[in-house]
C-alpha cells in the first residue's frame, strides 16, 4: 500500500507540474517566447521528477512511468504483481492530475489542451516514434545506470535522472512534447478529452525504447 500511495504521488506531482506549465504556456503563448517556454516546460518535468525521487523513491524506487514499472519487469527488478499495482497506480495518479488541471484551465480554449502531448505539424508517426524510443532509451540508461547499477550517481540519482529529463525535453519536445512516459500523455489526453490519432506512440514508443535501454544495461553494460 506504501508503495502503491507513493507511486500516485509522484505521478500526480509530474503530470500535474509537467503539463500544466506546458497547459499554461500554451494558453498564454503570445506573452512567452517559444524558447523560454520550452526551457520552462523542460524544467518543470525534470526538477519536479528529481525532487519526487528524493521524496518517496526509498518506498517505491520512484518508477511514477509505466513503461519504468515494465522495463524493470523485463529485467526481472520489479515482479509481475507489484508491477500491476504500480501501474495502476500511476494511472490513476495521471488522471487524478489531469482532472485538477481541468479545474484550473479551460480544455476548449487555444491549444493547450491540458498540456496533452501530440505530433509537431509535419511530423510523421514514424518519425514520432523514433522520438519517443530513442528519447526514452536515453533518460531509461540514465536511471538504470544511476539506480539499478548505482556505483556512480549515489544521492545525486535523483537530480542526473531529472536534468537528463529536461535537457531531453528541450530536444525533443519540438517534435512530440517529449513524453517518454505513457501516463503523462494519459492523464492529461483523459481529462481533456483530446485523444490524438498517434496516442499508441506514447505508449509504444516509451515501452520498446525503455525495456530496450533495461536489457543493454543489465545484460552488457552491468556485467563484471
Amino acid at each position: 500500500m506504501k508503495k502503491a500511495i507513493a507511486e500516485l504521488i509522484g505521478t500526480f506531482a509530474l503530470v500535474f507540474v509537467g503539463a500544466g506549465a506546458a497547459s499554461h504556456l500554451n494558453e498564454s503563448s503570445g506573452l512567452t517566447p517559444a524558447f523560454f517556454g520550452l526551457i520552462t516546460v523542460a524544467l518543470a518535468h525534470g526538477l519536479t521528477l528529481a525532487g519526487m525521487i528524493y521524496a518517496v523513491g526509498h518506498i517505491s524506487g520512484a518508477h511514477f512511468n509505466p513503461a519504468v514499472t515494465i522495463a524493470m519487469t523485463v529485467c526481472g527488478k520489479t515482479n509481475r504483481g507489484e508491477a500491476v499495482v504500480y501501474i495502476i497506480s500511476q494511472l490513476i495518479g495521471a488522471a487524478l492530475a489531469g482532472f485538477m488541471l481541468k479545474l484550473l484551465f479551460d480544455a476548449g480554449s487555444g491549444t493547450g489542451h491540458l498540456g496533452a502531448t501530440s505530433l509537431a505539424e509535419g511530423i510523421s508517426p514514424s518519425i514520432g516514434l523514433l522520438c519517443e524510443v530513442v528519447g526514452t532509451f536515453l533518460i531509461f540508461t540514465v536511471i538504470f545506470g544511476a539506480v539499478v547499477d548505482g556505483r556512480t550517481a549515489g544521492n545525486m540519482a535523483g537530480l542526473a535522472i531529472g536534468l537528463t529529463l529536461a535537457a531531453l525535453i528541450m530536444v525533443f519536445g519540438p517534435f512530440t512534447g517529449a513524453s517518454f512516459n505513457p501516463a503523462r500523455t494519459f492523464g492529461p489526453a483523459l481529462a481533456a478529452g483530446h485523444w490524438d490519432c498517434c496516442f499508441w506512440i506514447y505508449v509504444v514508443g516509451p515501452v520498446v525504447g525503455g525495456s530496450l535501454a533495461g536489457w543493454v544495461q543489465t545484460q552488457v553494460l552491468m556485467r563484471t
